[in-house]
């Protein structure tokens, strides 16, 4: 398998090196089309809480490869480092554990130029230290961790293209989702075992560990909720009827002031909706996308049925059925994002342990995501409130 379509998890140091030179390039790719804009002034990037300026972005990048591979901040003790940056204003500008967001836009970041310099810089003393370190899990972890830190980072550049309407850079185009049968597939239940191993590459602290489930006979759609599904629930007035959404979900409809999902435009008997910038007749085959968990919640009442929890969507998905289809959208579940009974933080301690109950599960992956972080035992976790990422939903019967 090449570095692009094996799992990152157990990349050894080769590929982990080609890996990290190709992230880089992808990262750069979608941050010249911010530059192309303007938008590499962090003050002249529209100003949202969902998103992050693309220069700050890019230096963050940066900032976390130092700090983990070339800094001695350790992922055993990863709250100070031995040695100081290359870049005079690192820990100011791009720590996002001490830089508040809203304060990214005005910040006295380096220019574009000073600033891929350093980018460079930390990507090439990375690589050539690679080239140095142990064959083992323990070793590569920190290598590959900032692997799937980047990837995670330009999945959401990605979305803060669609958000602001950036066109995607030549040869980077969303995957288009073949038609798929829809049905529903009914599972046994039984005891399974939920979670990652360890001692098979790296996992990610809440995916620890793998534990038994009891999981109750279910049956649950092979395929995501279609576009056609979801304009009949629109059509059916399923934003202005009351009874479909729950507490959380009508305050949040009141303050964005729907009646359609984000970026939805009726243009007589069709829908439009809006992708990187280019207004599209919408494709009802296609899977919705930019659903909130309150979307998702409000459609399943409507149309009696619910969402899947983490546990069944992680059974059902490892059964092995050729006709259940998954990666085209993320997925919201009905679960909390809640820790395993044996989770213990790793090294980066932000990134599970501050968003446990209050984000939600969500599983699978996205056409944005590389093929190599793919994982039926990978644990995404959002805000119910987040239409604006690559997420849809499936349902169950009640």
């Amino acid at each position: 398998m090449t570095a692009t379509s094996a799992t990152f998890r157990t990349l050894g140091t080769s590929q982990l090196a080609d890996a990290l030179l190709q992230a880089r390039q992808h990262t750069l790719a979608l941050f010249g089309q911010f530059q192309a804009m303007g938008m590499d002034d962090a003050a002249r990037a529209p100003q949202l809480s969902i998103i992050n300026p693309p220069l700050w972005e890019l230096g963050h990048l940066a900032w976390f490869a130092e700090w983990y591979l070339l800094r001695g901040a350790s992922t055993s003790a990863p709250d100070s480092a031995q040695r100081p940056s290359r870049l005079y204003c690192a820990d100011a500008c791009f720590n996002s554990n001490t830089v508040p967001h809203a304060t990214r836009w005005s910040l006295d970041l380096p220019r574009t130029g000073a600033l891929k310099v350093w980018c460079q810089d930390v990507l090439e003393r990375s690589v050539e230290q690679l080239a140095h370190v142990a064959e083992n899990d323990a070793a590569l972890y920190p290598y590959r961790l900032v692997l799937a830190h980047e990837d995670m980072h330009g999945e959401a550049l990605l979305a803060t293209m669609q958000t602001l309407g950036v066109a995607l850079p030549a040869g980077v185009k969303p995957a288009s989702t073949p038609a798929w049968p829809q049905r529903a597939i009914t599972f046994p239940g039984g005891t399974t075992s939920q979670g990652s191993p360890i001692g098979a590459g790296f996992v990610f602290d809440n995916e620890k560990s793998a534990h038994p489930v009891k999981v109750d006979a279910f049956s649950m759609d092979a395929t995501l909720v279609s576009n056609q599904q979801f304009i009949d629930f629109v059509d059916d007035g399923g934003y202005q009827k009351a009874a479909f959404w729950s507490l959380g979900g009508r305050s949040w409809l009141l303050q964005q002031e729907r009646s359609a999902p984000r970026g939805w435009q009726r243009d007589g008997k069709y829908w439009r909706c809006t992708q990187f910038g280019e207004t599209l007749v919408m494709n009802g085959s296609q899977p919705v996308r930019h659903i909130s968990l309150y979307e998702a919640q409000a459609y399943c009442r409507w149309a009696g049925s619910r969402l899947p929890s983490e546990a069944e969507w992680e059974y059902a998905i490892s059964s092995g059925y050729a006709a259940l289809r998954w990666g085209d959208l993320w997925e919201w579940t009905c679960s909390a994002f809640e820790p395993y009974p044996a989770f213990i933080a790793d090294g980066y301690r932000e990134y599970s342990a501050p968003w446990f109950g209050t984000h939600q599960s969500v599983r699978g992956a996205s056409f944005a995501t590389p093929l190599r972080m793919r994982s039926t035992r990978f644990r995404n976790f959002y805000l119910p409130r987040r239409d604006d990422l690559f997420i849809g939903f499936r349902t169950c019967a009640l």
